[in-house]
């Protein structure tokens, strides 16, 4: 058994069940699985054998989730790669995972094109979907159509759990994105954590926005909704006033936003206005936020609690339903499948307050990095992978996340991890986002210079920044300098891109305050 049978339990258990409401277009699991299998013979007829690499670029549609599981029935390894990169930064991708076949969103051609030019590896098969043929490429509905609808056959031991079914790419923050190359059984007892942590079941209508090219997504949203044989309503792109509205008529239960959508649903909507009873949970991950925002979202019918995770793990850390109040700001306990220690630079566990790297184990790590034997080593030691997050363990067992291990910096002699400031900054009313980086400091060594992304309409400057900061937190750790942006450089997942921040001041780009 692989990931790709469940497609096959839940055709024999909820056929008629909606699995999929995508615009107006509803698909049950029995209609699902007979498009995933029509797919896997459509590919198997092309000559593709397990191992070989299929990729997706595409905005959220149901297309998306049938590439997934009809690789997973075959032994292919599924690779979703990132529509809004660069074509030079989606042509690496190419050539790193080297796919057999390319499926897109027909609207997404000319970043098809552009990108083929740089691709030094073996062209793929293109196969496109969408409403409109101007790509010159095949069709996905034309390629598909006519093919049996009957479970494909494979060989008994071609796919096991310990066979790798999906390299997925970091965000790149600091970097070269890695391809992180992911098992079933990696699927499996992630999906496992999900259902607990969302205490999913069939019931259970998912909300998601979120791109399913990244982790959140897919792994931790599409995946085990259908696992339970719960409903997804699957976005192209995030709207606030949507989202609201789809849960509201959707009777939605389930949903997870990344801090940027947070911070636009209560700056830029009124989610009290709305009839939200339905829903049990609004999961926040991609970065921590403040105990303040988090009661803001409560106490404005937002029921917000944290997860905490990364591509190499998927779900690491959770907040439990009833403690999201009483924690708020921690980014939870440990996964029911899979350990986490809090570790200082001998690889020994801190004691609770105590600042060191969150270390994990078990089932929920990656193979490897694709491509990267001495990258992996690295990451991979004694069986405990290295997130190069920093945190700290309260005497509750609840972590909290400090920051990451590169953006640290040292001022005076003192360690400053930005993240903390900037969520002290997140309260003030007139800033929407901010960002803290070292910069070299003739006196300090390095401090911090601060970007700050006002809400609309709204002015700040440095002294208010200052005044604001000074009497919580140190002294060291308020920003020397400061600069406004209109917007700042994200990954798709909506991290911010501090490698970005730090080039443009390097370069002279934006000048210190």
């Amino acid at each position: 058994m692989n990931i790709g049978d469940w497609l096959f339990k839940r055709r024999l258990f909820s056929p008629d069940r909606p699995a999929i409401l995508f615009d107006n277009r509803t698909l049950t699991y029995s209609e699902l699985n007979q498009r995933v299998n029509r797919l896997c013979h459509a590919m198997m007829e092309k000559g593709l054998k397990t191992g070989d690499r299929v990729g997706v670029l595409s905005r959220n549609c149901p297309e998306f989730i049938e590439v997934y599981f009809a690789c997973a029935k075959t032994g292919l390894i599924f690779v979703p790669l990132n529509f809004r990169l660069a074509p030079v930064e989606l042509a690496y991708q190419i050539g790193d995972s080297s796919p057999n076949f390319l499926f897109f969103d027909v609207s997404l051609s000319d970043v098809v094109k552009k990108s083929e030019a740089f691709v030094t590896a073996k062209r793929p098969i293109y196969v496109g979907w969408g409403s409109e043929n101007k790509s010159g490429f095949p069709l996905y509905e034309t390629f598909i159509a006519q093919r049996p609808e009957v479970e494909p056959s494979i060989p008994e031991d071609a796919v096991t759990w310990d066979s790798p079914q999906m390299i997925m790419y970091t965000s790149g923050t600091t970097g070269t994105p890695k391809g992180a190359l992911l098992s079933h059984k990696k699927t499996l007892f992630n999906t496992l954590n999900a259902q607990i942590y969302f205490d999913l079941h069939s019931k259970d209508t998912m909300l998601l926005t979120l791109p399913l090219f990244h982790s959140g997504g897919l792994n931790i949203m599409a995946v085990p909704t259908l696992y339970v044989g719960g409903k997804i309503v699957l976005r192209s792109r995030f709207d606030p006033e949507a989202f609201l509205k789809d849960i509201e008529t959707e009777r939605v239960t389930q949903a997870m936003v990344v801090p940027t959508m947070l911070n636009t649903l209560l700056k830029e909507t009124r989610p009290e206005a709305f009839d939200l009873s339905s829903l049990r949970s609004v999961v926040i991950g991609g970065e921590p936020i403040s105990a303040e925002l988090m009661h803001e979202a409560q106490d404005r019918g937002l029921p917000v609690r944290q997860i905490f995770g990364q591509t190499e793990t998927s779900i690491e850390l959770w907040v439990p339903e009833d403690m999201a109040r009483e924690k708020a700001g921690a980014v939870g306990l440990p996964v029911f499948h899979g350990e986490i220690q809090i570790v200082n630079k001998a690889g020994e566990p801190v004691k609770a307050g105590e600042i060191g790297e969150i270390v994990v184990k078990g089932p929920i790590q990656m193979i490897s990095y694709w491509n990267l034997p001495e990258e992996t080593s690295k990451t991979i030691k004694d069986g405990w992978l290295h997130t190069r997050d920093l945190g700290k363990i309260d005497e509750d067992g609840f972590v909290y996340a400090v920051d990451r291990m590169g953006d640290m910096y040292i001022s005076g002699g003192e360690n400053v991890y930005p993240a903390e400031v900037e969520r002290v900054l997140l309260n003030h009313p007139k800033i929407f986002e901010a960002a803290i980086v070292g910069v070299p400091d003739e006196k300090w060594g390095r401090s911090g210079h601060a970007f700050i992304h006002p809400k609309p309409d709204e002015v700040i400057d440095f002294e208010e920044m200052v005044a604001f900061l000074r009497d919580k937190v140190a002294a060291y750790k308020i920003p020397k300098s400061m600069e406004t942006l209109k917007v700042f450089p994200k990954t798709a997942s909506g991290k911010i891109k501090r490698r970005e921040l730090l080039e443009r001041i390097t370069k002279g780009q934006l000048k210190p305050f």
